[in-house]
């Protein structure tokens, strides 16, 4: 059973990915708030499904007003291990499967989380009950690139990705699931987090060179890059 490599203790992923991906959750938190700054959302309460280490929900907290409310879920234990010593006040983490859960919040944030589930489509649907709006960060796994250097392998043994999408499937999915997209943006981790070794440099200025002509055409050709959705 694929959970098996998130849900034991000392899991399988965690071996292959000790931080939980922690680095990146600066940049993830900015660009779920630059969504709620286009869209002026009222919104008091926010989970997070699969939160690992905490630390997006934990940046949200710092930038977000006092009267907004926190709570991270994972089913790994290693996962909230990580993330309790970032509790503080309208901020924790529950070792508890959302989907049994009976709260209802103003917002579910699920950040590069659905292409891991083995029913993907299932757990959208169940998903979409809890929370009134609901911002995906999705990965657009699928690119010329990647398939001609047979990177969706790779992603499979090392982050676990069961599924891969496009722009077009990504959203096709949430309709499917029974999703009103509100507003959607690509998100450039390949450039804005690339490392400073010459080879990530001059990707990261051809993406955004190319990125500046033709935003689905680089995407498309050169990946690296993910969707950030808004949806209701």
């Amino acid at each position: 059973m694929r959970e098996e490599i998130y849900t034991k203790e000392n899991s399988d992923y965690f071996l292959k990915n000790p931080t939980w991906h922690v680095e990146d959750s600066p940049w993830k938190a900015v660009q779920i708030f630059k969504m709620l700054q286009r869209h002026k959302l009222n919104i008091k309460t926010i989970a997070e499904i699969g939160c690992g280490a905490g630390e997006i929900l934990n940046q949200l907290h710092l930038l977000m007003g006092r009267e907004v409310a926190f709570t991270g879920y994972d089913i790994s234990a290693d996962a909230i291990k990580l993330a309790k010593p970032r509790e503080k006040e309208r901020l924790k983490f529950e070792h508890e499967n959302l989907l049994t859960v009976h709260s209802k919040f103003d917002l579910l944030l699920m950040m590069d989380v659905f292409e891991h589930v083995d029913d993907y489509l299932n757990f959208l649907k169940q998903c979409k009950g809890k929370a009134e709006y609901s911002i995906f960060h999705i990965p657009l796994d699928i690119s010329a690139q990647s398939v001609l250097r047979n990177k969706l392998m790779h992603w499979r043994n090392s982050l676990g990705h069961l599924h891969f999408f496009t722009k077009e499937t990504a959203i096709a999915t949430l309709q499917d699931a029974g999703y009103d997209i509100i507003d959607f943006f690509y998100t450039a981790g390949s450039v804005e987090l690339a490392d400073n070794s010459i080879k990530s440099k001059f990707a990261s200025a051809l993406r955004s060179t190319l990125f500046k002509i033709n935003q689905d055409i680089t995407v498309k050709s050169l990946g690296g890059y993910s969707l950030l959705v808004l949806a209701k």
